[in-house]
């Protein structure tokens, strides 16, 4: 029989013969077969009439090449009779870059083993086993595996499984041995390797990659436990998630785990073209204004959201309001067409079809004529203790339901929902009252106000059940898993009529139009929208009482009243917006919204604090507001805006330096106010800045907008500025 050891991507093979026995002495030269001369492996054979080949690496050491030599020697002398006599042994064969021995030697086993004395054998194999015995103990002492460069960076877990099955197959092994080099790449880009190893037991178990324990000092204050290899020592990713501020998670792609780690956890959103005042607001078409935790609810009464940011009793606040107008204005601009089911019109149908409503004892419903609306609409008598009128809906597909609606007393309106909470059955209902919201068991309350006129309540079920189960007295909603998966039936109680009873994907124009007429309805008298709620912007700053008014929410209510007007061509929503600029000309210590820096550049600031905090993207936002409207209301109506702007273009060009860290950028300027440590951006407000600079530069030439971009964006990838 003959041996040949053959390593091919982590695995050898043999090859039969007659009568000799090739075996590989000490260093490891070319002829080594693809063992790297940098490695030392330490391999068990298994000698048989169908034999099989297992083995285990070990890292090198450098006494075992001396070591090597002396064993090397000693088999010689014994000729290997202990393989003689017996169809399956085990013998050692190690091979080193520096053993006594480097060649392939041909032995006659019969003759070699006649020439040695018997007793001198079995002392031969004693000091042989113990020497064997003492070497074992001293690899497994050393817990790291190595392996070549070359081959384990193709390794994978699942991959070793399936060529350890398929190492009995010597036609299997000579195909992955042409393949390889193809093979490779190819792994190598689904996945990062995992590298592993073959117990001596059977070949299919794989043994994970083991690494020393290793204490890591940091900083000469702490020590952490890593992980060594080599050369190389890692530390655990939770450190440094926190020490680096980076992120990683591992995510898997077809069957395979992989890491995937990044700078920063926000992505900037691509400008699509030059900027206009009627086109999508930044990239506010992937704003979801209403599921933010910080929204507690969207009030039936005004149909904007409550914000509960600082405070939980929750509050009207004007930025929140315009950007749920903006988001909503862009969706339906980026968006498909909804599909809307119509269930009820009140009109004439065929006399065939059904009836869906249904009537119970001592209810009444018909369909009379309206003739402020000049059509037929249903009219509904319901006492409160009655089940009440229900129509059957049916619906699994969307969830945002509207109906015009009149009431002629109390009433209400419900909706009940199948959901995915054990199909339970949860009940909203609109009521004719003021209440905000409230939640019982499975029966959730909004207030819709007294609608003793007509009008159109629009309501997105998902976020009505969500936010009603999620109810809490804390500033964040509870988040909750439920999701509704039928629109079952309506059910009017009281007396009333409603009309256009609809389903719809979505209803963007609706929630639009809520914020835009919220921004007419609830403008003072100087202008500005009122925020009423303390705000302590940071320690050093007084605080801002309620009252005060925000850069930033009267540029993007500009914003969200320009295109109101611009769909409507309604004066309205245009004067609004004009009024809208009276705060900009006034000092925050007079109740207005402007600072100036260093005594010279005008500052429209979001939070109008003593001393100034020069908040940036609020400034910003300011800046788009105001150029809206000087597109918009031209040359003479739009005067002082354009002057505003101009000002404001002029500040932001000569004190955007001033926000670059070199490694990200800064959210105010209190560093430079108060003397004390910068307060740095969030990478979410980093993006933002990118993004308003983006719609900056398409509104204007200067290179300084398009360069801020560039250099930003590379900070989200870990660039920094020179240093000296």
């Amino acid at each position: 029989m003959m041996l040949t050891p053959v390593v091919r991507k982590g695995l050898w093979r043999d090859v039969h013969s007659s009568t000799h026995l090739r075996l590989f002495f000490g260093s490891g030269g070319s002829r080594a077969a693809n063992i790297p001369s940098s490695n030392t492996f330490f391999r068990p054979f298994s000698v048989s009439a169908e034999h099989s080949t297992y083995l285990t690496a070990f890292r090198s050491q450098a006494s075992f090449s001396a070591v090597s030599g002396v064993i090397g020697f000693c088999l010689f002398l014994a000729g290997f009779s202990i393989v003689e006599g017996s169809s399956r042994r085990s013998i050692w064969v190690l091979t080193s870059k520096k053993g006594v021995f480097g060649q392939w030697y041909g032995l006659n086993m019969r003759c070699l083993a006649a020439r040695v004395n018997y007793k001198t054998l079995i002392i031969i194999c004693t000091l042989f086993t113990l020497v064997t015995v003492l070497l074992w103990n001293k690899c497994s002492s050393d817990k790291a595996i190595q392996f070549p460069r070359h081959l384990s960076s193709g390794f994978r877990v699942d991959g070793l499984e399936k060529r350890a099955a398929a190492s009995e197959s010597n036609h299997y092994v000579n195909h992955m041995a042409k393949q390889s080099e193809e093979a490779f790449p190819q792994e190598q880009q689904k996945a990062p390797p995992v590298v592993g190893s073959f117990n001596s037991n059977g070949g299919s178990k794989v043994l994970g990659l083991k690494y020393e324990e290793i204490d890591c000092l940091i900083n000469d204050e702490h020590t952490i436990k890593g992980r060594r290899e080599g050369n190389e020592v890692f530390l655990p990713f939770t450190w440094v998630e926190k020490y680096f501020d980076v992120y990683g998670k591992v995510v898997q792609y077809d069957g395979y785990d992989r890491f995937e780690f990044s700078h920063s956890y926000s992505k900037v959103y691509a400008q699509r073209a030059p900027y206009h005042p009627d086109g999508v607001f930044m990239s506010f078409e992937g704003y979801n204004v209403e599921v933010r935790d910080r929204v507690k609810c969207i009030s039936g009464v005004e149909g904007v959201p409550l914000s509960t940011q600082w405070g939980p009793q929750g509050y009207f606040y004007p930025i929140q309001i315009a950007q749920y107008g903006l988001s909503h204005y862009s969706k339906n601009l980026t968006e498909k067409p909804p599909h809307i089911e119509v269930y009820e019109t009140a009109e004439d149908r065929d006399k065939n079809k059904p009836n869906d409503w249904t009537v119970p004892k001592g209810c009444f419903m018909a369909s009379v004529a309206e003739k402020s609306r000049f059509t037929n609409v249903k009219q509904f008598i319901a006492p409160e203790t009655s089940e009440g009128v229900s129509l059957q809906l049916g619906n699994t597909k969307d969830f945002i339901i509207s109906f015009d609606l009149k009431f002629l007393t109390n009433g209400s309106v419900s909706v009940v929902l199948e959901t995915t909470e054990k199909n339970q059955l949860f009940t909203i209902h609109y009521v004719s009252n003021t209440q905000l919201i409230a939640f019982k068991e499975r029966d959730i309350y909004y207030g819709i106000g007294p609608r003793t006129s007509w009008s159109t309540v629009t309501r997105d079920l998902v976020t009505d059940l969500r936010k009603g189960v999620g109810l809490s007295n804390t500033k964040a909603v509870k988040p909750t898993k439920i999701m509704p998966k039928k629109v079952v039936r309506l059910i009017a109680k009281g007396k009333g009529f409603l009309d256009n009873i609809t389903i719809s994907t979505t209803a963007h124009m609706a929630a639009f139009f809520a914020a835009s007429d919220w921004l007419v309805r609830n403008q003072d008298e100087k202008g500005g929208w009122p925020i009423m709620v303390t705000r302590k912007l940071g320690e050093g700053f007084k605080s801002l009482e309620p009252g005060w008014y925000s850069a930033m929410a009267q540029g993007q209510a500009i914003s969200t009243l320009v295109r109101a007007y611009l769909l409507t061509k309604d004066h309205l929503f245009l004067s609004s917006a004009l009024r809208a600029t009276a705060p900009y000309k006034f000092l925050s210590e007079q109740h207005g919204v402007k600072a100036v820096f260093m005594n010279k550049h005008d500052w429209y600031e979001e939070y109008p604090t003593t001393p100034s905090s020069f908040v940036l993207n609020g400034f910003m936002y300011s800046l788009i507001g105001l150029y809206d409207l000087k597109e918009t209301a031209g040359e003479k109506l739009g005067k002082e805006a354009r002057s505003l702007y101009e000002r404001g273009m002029e500040s932001l060009k000569a004190m955007l330096p001033l926000y670059d860290t070199g490694s990200g950028t800064i959210y105010d300027l209190r560093h430079f106010m108060l003397g004390i440590a910068p307060n740095l951006a969030r990478w979410d407000y980093h993006t933002t800045h990118i993004n308003q600079l983006q719609l900056l530069s398409t509104i204007d030439e200067s290179p300084i907008f398009k360069e801020f971009v560039k250099r930003w964006k590379s900070y989200l990838k870990g660039s920094r500025a020179k240093h000296n």
